[in-house]
């Protein structure tokens, strides 16, 4: 990621990021708390399964498998940090993701994960599995 670094949206011209190229400390605080969302494996899960396409509450606890209660607070709490947003139709509540930068990284993260799962399987099987999940991330 180092090599084009000055080429990203946001980059060396953007005033939220300092002459060094540092990002400020408000945004890095900012980043901070929405990968802190999104490191709670089920609100990952709905904001994956969003990417995919809309859908309300009872569609996404029956994708993700979680209870109706947990999958509502969950939203809740991705809705209040902005990354989707929800509009009615008719009595459903439908939920789509806020964010479209949201959804890049998201893929990005976790198609790398499973590409280093599919490709430690061949040749060491369990070698990279699980090696973030112990450094308390």
């Amino acid at each position: 990621m180092a090599a084009g670094a000055g080429s990203f949206e946001g980059g060396f011209d953007d005033p939220s990021v300092d002459p060094s190229g540092d990002p400020s400390p408000e945004v890095l605080a900012e980043a901070a708390a929405a990968f802190g969302l999104l490191a709670s494996s089920a609100r990952l899960h709905l904001v994956w399964a969003l990417a995919q396409g809309e859908s309300d509450v009872s569609g996404l606890a029956e994708r993700v498998g979680g209870a109706l209660p947990a999958i509502s607070q969950h939203l809740a709490k991705l809705k209040l940090a902005g990354l989707v947003r929800s509009r009615r139709e008719g009595r459903r509540v439908v939920y789509l993701v806020d964010d479209p930068d949201v959804v890049t990284i998201v893929r990005l993260m976790v198609g790398q994960l499973a590409d280093r799962r599919a490709e430690g399987a061949g040749a060491h099987p369990g070698a990279r599995a699980g090696r973030l999940r112990g450094l308390g991330a």
